[in-house]
């Protein structure tokens, strides 16, 4: 796993060499969307207010909002309004009540067309105010006329009272006396019976409602709208094509660190050779429709490689080159023949070993006081199964790849198809990508002229899978 901290910069790279990939997700992602406003049908919703005379506790108009979705109201409301397939079951999801400040219950409907969506609300603010009223008493006519009838007859009971105790024995006997005390008591009783009668009335009018208007037919649907879908599913897809770059970056297990390289090699490294990043060899090659499929998004390249550093000239590179061909001539015992071992797929490698064998080969005579370097041929081994050809001629093997392009898993196999085929690998050497110069001397053009093509061993006896 890489322990690189993910900063601006690398979110930066894979926007930049993963742009066509990231726009092709993003393209799908919208239309995943479009499908997905096509399966969701645009809702609309509108409300209407009813208002509540009298003074109202908060605990009661938080009741009223309940009944106004209750069962009774939404069934009434569905039997009222027809709809076909449509019953208070179908409507308990689509209205709602709230109670607001100046005692007004809102009622909210939710629909497929505006027009239902008025409908629906309206409707249930008729049925709410309706049973209501029918809770009250209100309903009936003269229902709310008996009780002023009742206050008509308490009155003309307490005129007849005041004129029985006038009429009665003006003296001072027991029975007059008492006549006039039961008489005051029927009157006292009276008036408190009127006392009540009027708090009852209050609490009758009270539960009087009024619808204030009907609903303004919406002209937006509510979200998520078709818009938001589209742009919801491409903003998605971008999103998780980012993170799963980041997290593959994050649990990737390709070797970077040239200790970790040799390790996983079992042998020493030689040096580095710088390459120019700019060759067309830096990409994997590959024919076919997914080979063309991965070059038009981007794919045959990866993303998760550091930018490429600045290189001097043609000449130090060449010094490179050439310090990596005497420290392997040293490592010989004699002049001999190696095998430049490459990774399938690795294109700075396959430059860079192309190099070595052109630099090799033109090596001078040797002197009496040196040897000459090497005879190179350079062969190119898948990593998922690697067979190396088992010649006499070569006396051991150089493996040439390219950093943080291959796992501890893949190098093994990549060693021991050399130690199958009898072949001692000899050193390592890593190639780096680095820009090149823009002014390119006529002694780089004539030595990638005389640059050979790279050989596979063909017919092998033995090898490794």
């Amino acid at each position: 796993m890489s322990d690189e901290t993910i900063r601006l910069v690398t979110i930066g790279r894979i926007l930049r060499r993963r742009w066509r990939l990231l726009a092709v997700l993003a393209v799908a992602g919208a239309l995943v969307g479009y499908g997905a406003s096509l399966l969701l049908p645009p809702q609309y919703t509108t409300s209407t207010s009813v208002l509540l005379p009298g003074a109202w506790q908060e605990r009661e108009l938080l009741t009223q909002a309940e009944i106004a979705t209750s069962s009774v109201v939404i069934d009434r409301a569905a039997a009222s309004l027809g709809w076909k397939g449509v019953g208070g079951t179908q409507l308990r999801d689509r209205v709602s009540a709230t109670a607001s400040d100046g005692n007004i219950i809102k009622i909210s409907g939710t629909a497929e067309t505006p027009e239902r969506a008025q409908q629906l609300s309206d409707q249930m603010a008729k049925q709410f105010v309706a049973f209501g009223a029918r809770m009250s008493g209100d309903g009936a006519a003269p229902e709310a006329a008996q009780p002023e009838a009742l206050r008509q007859l308490v009155a003309q009971a307490s005129r007849r009272i005041t004129e029985l105790a006038d009429a009665a024995n003006p003296g001072q006997t027991v029975e007059s006396v008492q006549t006039r005390t039961e008489l005051a008591k029927l009157r006292t009783a009276l008036e408190e019976a009127v006392k009540k009668l009027d708090q009852v009335d209050q609490t009758s009018t009270k539960a009087t409602m009024v619808v204030m208007g009907p609903a303004v037919r919406p002209t937006d649907a509510v979200a998520p709208t078709r818009i938001q879908l589209i742009g919801g599913g491409a903003l998605l897809f971008f999103l998780v094509a980012v993170i799963g770059h980041l997290a593959a970056a994050r649990t990737g297990r390709r070797l970077r660190t040239e200790a970790e390289i040799a390790a996983a090699l079992g042998s020493e490294l030689l040096g580095t050779v710088d390459v120019p990043a700019d060759q067309p060899g830096r990409r994997p090659r590959g024919r076919g429709p997914r080979a063309l499929v991965r070059r038009l998004l981007g794919l045959d390249a990866r993303w998760d490689l550091p930018i490429p550093q600045a290189s001097g000239d043609e000449a130090s590179r060449q010094i490179r080159f050439r310090r990596v061909c005497a420290r392997l001539r040293d490592r010989l015992p004699a002049p001999g023949r190696l095998l430049v071992v490459v990774p399938d797929g690795d294109g700075p490698a396959r430059l860079a070993a192309g190099q070595l064998a052109a630099e090799a080969g033109g090596d001078p005579s040797p002197s009496p006081s040196s040897r000459g370097y090497p005879k190179l041929r350079v062969v190119e081994v898948p990593v998922a199964r690697p067979l190396l050809p088992d010649d006499v001629e070569e006396s051991g093997a150089l493996i040439v790849l390219s950093a943080g392009s291959w796992t501890a898993a893949e190098l093994s196999g990549i060693a021991g198809a050399c130690a199958d085929a009898e072949h001692e690998v000899v050193g390592i050497v890593l190639a780096a990508p680095v820009r090149a110069r823009t002014t390119r001397s006529s002694d780089r053009s004539d030595r990638q002229g005389a640059t050979p093509a790279v050989a596979v061993g063909a017919g092998p006896r033995r090898g490794s899978q």
